[in-house]
């Protein structure tokens, strides 16, 4: 793309569009700019119209955001197809001109276009600096020290934005020589030019909030941001450990840090949004001496007393509105690193202790009108908040912290004086309850939050409080937990999200109790009775404003649905309900937790029910045939793996001959196009499976084998899905006769030997070693030989050698180590093929892979395999692939007969050597380690068998 007149015309136009209220104009401009972002030097024009001063404000501003985008998604191309969309990379020489020219342009652009081009810098620093981009520091440099020279805050504020942006790594990478490398280059080029602009702020801050009136607040403003900025450049400085010249410095940073926690800047304190940079800057430096406290500790002592002091009386003063919360949370971490410290002396001197309980920790414990609010406006955040753990930088949370790590040291104080405060809220809720209400949560917040789970077990305990006691007095008055059940039904009903919600949550907890020995509590005899009016009460909920997708309640169902007794009455109005809701958030799919337990409430209903009548299937068909139609026409993504799997519980509880509706899935399943994508393909297999176990004559027919063992190749061609390909082939193997296969097993081989010769895993031959057994007790040895030497003479016993015998011990799974156990067994002890005298040496080393599969136990077999998983099993839409647990396929074991295969082991190779004597210990001398041979005659002893 040229930069010329016309290009300058199309792009303002364009970004003047995409501004457009009009839907039709917007889409042209985005597609138009879609189609020129992938022309070369794209990026470069953007970045000139950027610097046109005759081009409107508001058309730059989106430009400047266009260019960042465009950065970001080109810079480095991702190369995952699953992440999204490919985009073709930035070439070098454009990388090299806009390198040259994004420094000065931002540092001359009006704040918001300096804070995009900011960030577009950041995405190229996160890739190319340092190394690919020497320039770029100096040049930082060089602009702040003349910017410093005439106090222009703008350009200041700019560099130093940028310099935290790129200097970020630092914190969250892990520490390599190649990350310290580049923090002392980093260091030795900024760490002076930054303590001097610091120091000539803190100046400038002095002078101003000196003189007559405090200051301006305008003149103020951008030096406490600069302040801020250098406060967290010197975190991610500081973060991987104590660089020198910071500790050569100590003195002049530290000093500059205690003066913000002590001194008031009233003119900018006096308006909300002064008070918010005064106290960001005051944040900033909380979490700084944070991490000296935490990592240098030694050297950060001699100034540790004052800052204690500082902190804790900024604490006193602090106000409780949420727009102070992150200068309370992170001044209260500070406090409690300190605690937990060799320093905890500082809390040792009288009244300390119950000061900060009675100034700190109960102030910030106390529900606000904040907390209030966002339990009637956002119930969700509430929940995950006070229910979920998810409040770890609240006040609340990290006050409770703050006691407990003072109690780390001063258990006896801290307790005592704890257990007053509890009491006398306790009292004050007592003696006017409707306005003290507040006084009773605070103490039950207290002892949840201070109470430990004892080492080993399920039961709480805490010295604050008898826990007995104190739930069946102060929470619910009742003796037994589950005779709150009838009020836990009723609160179902209550209009308050919060309410329901939490009422769903404790029933669905109840279910989980376990009693020691892992004996569920509860039982479905115990919750029977009361379930109609439950699941009523349950749907009702949903139907409640903001609780139409309310996932507690829907994980609620799942739960009663899995433990009560399902009759026909229950079944009914529950498939019902949920198919409604079904086809509700299938026109939307937005919560996949909601979502995730709504269709595990589906497939264990029916499981659960048709245990009980298995002619409830009809009626089940009926119901969530339309919604999975739907699904699949509309193919709603996020729902196709939930479906398939669904479809594949329904096939299995069906009874043969196969109905024609689901013929027309089985079709749809045998098309190459359904299994173009990844995050289908379990979920399809796992349904393939289903229809091979349940209609193997069907398959026999108008070429879907030919069909299915087509998805097996592709399958078992990639990496990702060669585990899904023999999950095919293995149930093709176990339902179909021989003579069905026989004509296809050439291919079949020549398929896995290529795969075996160009690109073969560890997993790869698992599986393979698998097949074979299976083959083998399904079809007979002679059959498996007989089909793999017929595509290369000899074949079997080379691949016997290099692959089934190395890979048998690395075997797992109950039903996979039986398996490959047995046939293993009939292969030396039933098979011409090896009990020919020339391979005797096959036979020994055979035998030494069997044996140690069956005497060492999986952690000394097997080591940790460095394979990535194939499937992040993750509940979000971008997950490739969400399990059911309830719709798990049940493990079919095709040796049922054998009961336990190291007695079948050891007495078919008695009753082998009883043929034979004298030949087989000489084989097992020469081919078996001792510790088998040690193990092999303990086998011998343990099933009372002798070999000859």
């Amino acid at each position: 793309m040229e930069w010329n007149p016309e290009t300058l015309q199309f792009l303002s136009q364009c970004f003047l569009h995409t501004l457009s209220p009009q839907p039709e104009p917007r889409r042209a401009a985005e597609s138009s700019l879609s189609e020129a972002a992938d022309r070369p030097n794209y990026g470069l024009a953007v970045l000139r119209l950027l610097a046109e001063p005759s081009v409107d404000e508001q058309i730059r501003q989106g430009a400047a955001v266009n260019f960042k985008n465009h950065l970001r998604n080109r810079w480095v191309p991702c190369n995952d197809p699953n992440a999204g969309p490919t985009f073709s990379p930035i070439l070098d020489p454009e990388k090299d001109q806009i390198k040259t020219l994004i420094v000065s342009l931002m540092l001359f652009s009006s704040p918001r276009i300096q804070s995009q081009l900011s960030e577009a810098l950041a995405v190229i620093g996160k890739h190319d600096f340092p190394k690919s981009w020497p320039t770029l520091l100096p040049e930082l440099v060089s602009n702040l020290q003349k910017a410093a020279q005439s106090a222009d805050y703008a350009s200041i504020n700019g560099i130093l934005g940028t310099a935290n942006s790129i200097f970020k790594k630092f914190r969250y990478q892990y520490k390599t020589n190649d990350l310290l490398l580049d923090l002392k280059y980093c260091l030795d080029n900024f760490a002076a030019p930054l303590l001097e602009i610091f120091l000539k702020t803190a100046s400038l801050i002095d002078s101003t909030a000196t003189s007559p009136g405090g200051g301006s607040p305008v003149t103020l403003r951008p030096l406490f941001e600069s302040q801020r900025l250098c406060c967290r450049i010197f975190f991610s400085l500081n973060f991987q450990e104590l660089p020198e010249f910071f500790e050569d410095h100590m003195r002049e940073w530290m000093g500059e840090f205690r003066k913000y926690l002590t001194m008031n800047y009233p003119s900018l304190e006096s308006s909300a949004d002064g008070l918010a940079l005064v106290d960001e800057l005051r944040a900033a430096v909380c979490e700084n001496i944070s991490l000296y406290m935490e990592k240098n500790e030694e050297e950060f002592q001699g100034y540790l007393n004052d800052f204690a002091s500082a902190v804790w009386s900024l604490l006193t003063n602090v106000s409780q509105s949420s727009s102070r919360d992150k200068l309370a949370v992170t001044a209260m971490k500070f406090l409690t690193t300190v605690s937990t410290s060799v320093h905890h002396t500082l809390f040792a001197n009288d009244g300390v202790i119950p000061q900060i309980c009675q100034s700190i920790v109960i102030p910030n414990v106390r529900l606000r009108d904040e907390d209030e609010e966002l339990f009637e406006m956002n119930y969700v955040e509430f929940i995950r908040r006070d229910m979920e753990g998810s409040d770890l930088d609240t006040r609340r949370r990290i006050s409770c912290e703050l006691l407990k790590g003072i109690a780390t040291n001063y258990k006896k104080q801290v307790t005592d004086i704890v257990s007053i405060q509890i009491q006398n809220l306790l009292s004050s809720f007592t003696a006017n309850a409707s306005t003290n209400w507040k006084d009773k949560d605070c103490a039950i917040y207290l002892v949840v939050s201070l109470a430990t789970k004892k080492a080993g077990g399920t039961s709480v305990s805490t010295d604050l409080v008898d826990v007995q006691t104190f739930f069946t007095s102060v929470i619910i008055q009742k003796p037994v937990a589950f005779q709150l059940f009838p009020d836990l039904v009723r609160f179902l009903g209550a209009e308050s999200n919060v309410v329901h919600s939490y009422a769903a949550s404790c029933i669905e907890k109840l279910l989980l109790v376990k009693d020691e020995g892992g004996k569920a509590r509860y039982t479905s005899a115990d919750i029977t009775p009361c379930v109609p009016v439950l699941m009523n009460n349950l749907f009702n909920a949903l139907k409640f404003p903001e609780s139409e997708e309310n996932q507690y309640v829907m994980k609620c169902i799942m739960r009663v649905l899995g433990i009560a007794d399902i009759s026909s009455e229950i079944a009914g109005p529950c498939i019902g309900g949920l198919t409604s809701i079904l086809n509700e958030v299938c026109k939307n799919p937005k919560n996949p937790i909601f979502n995730h337990y709504l269709f595990e409430s589906v497939v264990i209903l029916i499981r659960r029910a048709c245990e009980r009548d298995a002619s409830l299937i009809t009626a089940f068909e009926a119901s969530l045939f339309p919604s999975l139609q739907t699904i699949l026409a509309n193919d709603v993504t996020e729902f196709l793996p939930y479906a398939f799997q669904l479809l594949a519980q329904l096939v299995e509880l069906n009874r043969p001959p196969i109905s024609p509706s689901y013929m027309q899935i089985f079709m749809l399943l045998l098309s190459p196009d359904s299994w173009k994508r990844s995050s289908n393909v379990p979920a399809l297999v796992r349904l393939l499976q289903a229809f091979l176990q349940k209609a193997p004559h069907e398959l026999n027919q108008e070429g879907r084998l030919n069909q299915v063992l087509g998805i097996f190749n592709m399958l078992v061609s990639s990496r990702s899905t060669e585990e899904q390909g023999f999950y095919v082939l293995n149930t093709v193997i176990e339902y179909l006769e021989y003579g069905v296969i026989a004509p296809y097993m050439s291919n079949i081989w020549n398929v896995l030997f290529m795969r075996l010769q160009n690109n073969r895993t560890i997993k790869f031959q698992k599986s393979l070693v698998i097949f074979m057994s299976l083959f083998l007790i399904r079809h007979g040895a002679k059959n498996l030989v007989d089909t793999m030497n017929a595509v290369q003479n000899n074949i079997f016993l080379v691949i016997l050698e290099q692959f089934w015998i190395p890979n048998l011990k690395l075997i797992t799974g109950t039903i996979e180590l039986k398996l490959t156990a047995v046939a293993s067994t009939r292969l030396i002890c039933e098979s011409p093929v090896l009990l020919d005298a020339a391979v005797a040496r096959h036979w020994g080393t055979m035998l030494d892979s069997i044996v140690t599969l069956l005497s060492r136990p999986e952690q000394d077999r097997v080591e940790e395999e460095p394979e990535m998983p194939d499937i992040a099993e993750n509940v979000g839409y971008t997950a490739a692939f969400v399990k059911l647990y309830n719709a798990g396929k049940k493990e079919d074991d095709p040796l049922t007969d054998v009961k336990d295969p190291k007695q079948l082991f050891v007495a078919s190779l008695a009753k082998l050597s009883a043929l034979s004597p004298g030949r087989y210990p000489k084989i097992i001398n020469e081919n078996l380690e001792p510790a088998n041979q040690a193990a092999l005659l303990q086998l011998c002893s343990t099933y009372n068998c002798t070999i000859v």
